[in-house]
């Protein structure tokens, strides 16, 4: 199995009904350069209802927030891998 990329999503408060998170995603193509922890975007989801939906959801505005999808799916500079890695 082979690791493509890796994102982490921090509780960061909230209550028990609407959570906030720091969401990070990491640069890298394979478990070797991930490890690294080098952040490659950052973002912030707040008030999600973490009881009401499936965390899933919660992916998917993590990837709205760091700029992956949505209206802002634009590729960028940092996004770039040289042709040597």
């Amino acid at each position: 199995m082979t690791e493509l990329a890796r994102m982490r999503i921090c509780n960061v408060g909230g209550d028990k009904d609407l959570g906030d998170y720091d969401v990070e995603t990491l640069r890298g193509r394979c478990r070797e350069q991930l490890d690294q922890g080098v952040r490659q975007r950052a973002g912030k989801v707040r008030a999600y209802p973490r009881l009401r939906i499936h965390v899933w959801h919660l992916v998917a505005r993590a990837l709205i927030a760091t700029g992956y999808a949505g209206t802002r799916e634009l590729e960028q500079p940092s996004d770039m891998f040289e042709a040597a890695e």
